[in-house]
């Protein structure tokens, strides 16, 4: 299976949770943060959203910095995934 995101979307693969901090301490997995780093994995068309032209500024591989509290978590096999919109991602990381 494939996802194919529509509109101004884009899919994102999160990176792993660190398991410990820089000081050494290793985190039981409920107290890690999810980061807020992914990978581009899939990027939607753009074009016309809500009567405003869209042009897709991310493309697939590019590593992303997104909003904490963006886009909805997806599970496609034994993978998981996030959907966003395009400005829900702050920044490309070069």
């Amino acid at each position: 299976m494939k996802l194919v995101p529509l509109g101004d979307r884009v899919v994102l693969k999160q990176f792993e949770a660190e398991e410990t901090t820089a000081s050494g301490i290793i985190l039981a997995s409920k107290s890690q943060e999810k980061p807020q780093q992914a990978e581009v994995v899939a990027v939607g068309p753009g074009g016309m959203v809500d009567g405003k032209e869209i042009t897709m500024h991310v493309k697939v591989g590019d590593k992303v910095i997104y909003s904490k509290y963006a886009g909805n978590e997806v599970k496609l096999g034994d993978e998981e995934y996030m959907i966003v919109k395009q400005n829900d991602i702050l920044a490309i990381v070069e």
